[in-house]
């Protein structure tokens, strides 16, 4: 039901700053919780951030703690665009960024409960 297509990755110094891009298809992307992933060969695939669902009773933003303070899920939902705004880019940020959709309302921070995946966006960081 939903398709996604991350952009905006590439090659940034430490310290740097990059914005990361998920567009959905369709007309349903405010009724999913929207997360961003990242994975690095060999090693699963790790929550970076969710955001809530638009509309419901509460709206929130969920993040892993390494990344608190320097990343930052903004939601566009009449462009069906969620965005991944990176600041303070370290050395360890470098992975393949994915952006999710899930029906759940918990759970979120695991990968396998989302529904919809894009084809992933390389980030590299360099020292």
């Amino acid at each position: 039901q939903v398709q996604l297509q991350e952009s905006g990755g590439g090659l940034v110094q430490a310290g740097g700053s990059l914005r990361l891009s998920c567009a959905a298809s369709g007309r349903t992307f405010s009724d999913y919780v929207m997360g961003w992933f990242r994975q690095v060969p060999g090693k699963e695939r790790e929550f970076v951030g969710a955001v809530s669902r638009s509309g419901g009773s509460t709206s929130w933003e969920s993040y892993v703690d390494s990344v608190k303070g320097r990343f930052t899920i903004f939601r566009e939902n009449v462009k069906n665009t969620m965005y991944l705004q990176m600041s303070s880019l370290k050395p360890e940020d470098t992975a393949v960024y994915y952006c999710g959709a899930s029906a759940l309302n918990t759970g979120w921070t695991k990968a396998s409960n989302y529904d919809y995946w894009g084809r992933g966006t390389q980030v590299t960081v360099s020292s």
